[in-house]
């Protein structure tokens, strides 16, 4: 009996292994579950109160406060982009010309921020750029300064601290696209008469312009809801939509408002992204070799 049984068990799962549907239904499953069954019940709290209105909708677009929340929130997300990218991209580059052993080491380093809480990296941010932190200590027994400088609780701060989050996400997809260039190409065009940097702009960069897409969009999308690092570093001033969208939870208790101010955030970030991908591709924009 317990043969059979076993038989019958084996010849199920070889049935469900041949078919790709079944293999996937878990993944489905997962997703329906913990993705598109949430956001469906958001969407429902921001068009019922309990009837159908789209009052969430039309008071915060009737509001001061939340249009400049979202201004400032896509200045800051572009802000820390193009810094994440001037930054990154020379990184990316060095280590995609160095050893694989060599390289591989230096991901960690470039990794070891990924694997410490975003509370404890701000933290210590506050520790280094606070008033009694240690460059302003440093500057003070200098004498470049007489009185601390005001480096955190404002913009510069609030920057620093979310470059230094999002670095490792530009470097991973610049430098998961820079390995795999061909170096002939360059040494071909140097031949051929062109100068090393002449060389780079016209092979090397539009070649890597799939992980400069692919990076971007990652790192934008990310900074544009932040909530830890805007809220400890950041001032009056850096006021970005998650807070106003904790403060309708924490403080109003009005989840309608918070799911419409999410689900703004939500459409506007793909209409950006549907933009970009009909100017320059969306296989481009998938990290697809151009």
């Amino acid at each position: 009996m317990t043969e059979k049984r076993t038989a019958l068990f084996a010849n199920i799962l070889e049935k469900v292994a041949r078919n790709p549907l079944c293999l996937i239904l878990p993944l489905v499953l997962y997703m329906f579950a913990f993705y598109i069954y949430p956001l469906l019940r958001m969407f429902t709290l921001s068009l019922f109160s309990p009837d159908l209105t789209s009052k969430h909708y039309r008071s915060f677009f009737q509001t001061a406060t939340n249009l400049y929340s979202l201004r400032v929130t896509f200045e800051i997300g572009l802000l820390v982009t193009i810094l994440c990218l001037l930054i990154g991209y020379p990184m990316s580059y060095y280590l995609s010309t160095r050893p694989p052993k060599k390289a591989n080491l230096l991901l960690i380093l470039v990794l070891i921020p990924l694997w410490t809480s975003v509370l404890v990296r701000t933290y210590a941010w506050i520790a280094i750029l606070g008033r009694n932190g240690v460059i302003n200590q440093m500057l003070q027994k200098s004498g470049v300064v007489e009185q601390p400088l005001k480096l955190i609780y404002n913009q510069l701060g609030l920057t620093i601290g979310m470059v230094h989050v999002m670095m490792p996400f530009m470097v991973l997809s610049l430098y998961s696209v820079m390995v795999g260039i061909d170096r002939n190409l360059l040494k071909a065009a140097q031949n051929l008469g062109a100068s090393p940097f002449r060389a780079f702009r016209k092979v090397f960069l539009p070649l890597s312009m799939p992980g400069i897409l692919a990076g971007c969009i990652l790192v934008f999308i990310i900074s544009v809801g932040f909530f830890v690092t805007p809220a400890l570093l950041g001032g009056p001033k850096e006021l970005m939509i998650a807070m106003v969208i904790d403060q309708a939870v924490e403080v109003m208790l009005n989840w309608g408002f918070a799911s419409a101010a999410s689900f703004i955030l939500l459409f506007l970030i793909l209409g950006i992204f549907l933009i970009s991908g009909k100017l320059v591709g969306f296989d481009k924009l998938w990290g697809k070799k151009i």
